[in-house]
């Protein structure tokens, strides 16, 4: 008899045990359901319209699509813990875990962070772009893609170079690209016995000679520095940035088959050889006697 009975009250028990938790805690669990996906419709409908402001406002297709998933990480993560709050667990130390993890985390990311802020300054401020010649870390090249990390830059002579955007962001940047023009500078040496004016004329009529060379502004010939045996001047002309390298080449090139056709002298170094005539007494050698005893 009473080993029929107890499964009957352990059964009895669980049965109670069940319907009370169905009270207590079924209408937090149906509560928490319906917020939740009531919560995610909102939340998906919000991103969107943010993540569609975000494009029109003008901000670069690399930034818009990461700040529309941190604006939706944020909402979702505000929402669970809104919904494990409903089903009565404290949320107050959650809370102080995911902050002690976020702050573990940040301190272990915190040179990638620091790149990550810089990516977003540049997408932000834009003081490059892709496409645009560029100077910075000491590399020259241009900018192929601005990542949230790292910045990819192509040299002249066809290398990759990713920089880093946190010191990339905090240094000095020469942007070749921005200003319509770019000035040359060559500087070319001669004797110091040649007409400096018909030189620089001759000089000038080769440098304008080239195709890329802008008319205006125009290019100059200058001197630049005297020596005592020649005179340095320098050509001044001006091109798109993106003929730079080309006008350097051909300017060159130019400047030296005119000065060769027209007889002008490279600097010749002179050296003042003195010779000095020196009379050698004559000295008679002497003559040693030996004495035999």
């Amino acid at each position: 008899m009473d080993a029929s009975v107890k499964p009957i009250e352990m059964l009895s028990g669980m049965y109670e045990r069940a319907v009370d938790f169905s009270f207590s805690f079924g209408p937090k669990i149906i509560g928490a359901i319906l917020v939740y996906w009531i919560g995610s419709i909102i939340i998906k409908k919000i991103s969107h319209f943010t993540g569609e402001r975000i494009e029109k406002s003008g901000v670069d297709s690399t930034l818009a699509p990461f700040f529309k998933n941190m604006f939706y990480s944020v909402l979702k993560l505000l929402l669970v813990i809104t919904v494990i709050g409903i089903m009565g667990v404290e949320t107050t130390s959650l809370a102080a875990v995911i902050a002690a993890a976020g702050l573990a985390v940040g301190m272990a990311l915190q040179g990638s962070l620091g790149n990550f802020a810089g990516g977003v300054l540049l997408l932000v401020f834009r003081p490059i772009a892709v496409g645009e010649v560029i100077k910075a870390q000491g590399y020259e090249g241009k900018v192929t893609e601005i990542l949230l990390f790292v910045t990819v830059l192509k040299t002249l002579d066809n290398r990759i170079i990713y920089l880093p955007n946190g010191p990339l962001a905090g240094g000095a940047i020469e942007n070749y690209s921005r200003e319509e023009w770019r000035r040359v500078d060559m500087t070319f040496k001669i004797n110091g016995d040649q007409n400096i004016d018909a030189v620089k004329d001759i000089i000038l009529l080769a440098v304008n000679s080239v195709s890329e060379v802008a008319e205006e502004p125009r290019a100059e010939v200058v001197v630049t520095g005297l020596t005592e045996y020649a005179i340095e001047l320098q050509a001044r002309p001006f091109c798109r940035p993106e003929n730079y390298y080309d006008v350097i080449v051909k300017c060159q090139e130019a400047v030296k088959k005119t000065l060769t056709k027209t007889g002008v002298k490279g600097p010749t170094p002179n050296q003042n050889i003195y010779l000095q005539q020196v009379s050698v007494p004559n000295i008679k050698p002497k003559t040693a006697h030996a004495s035999i005893s």
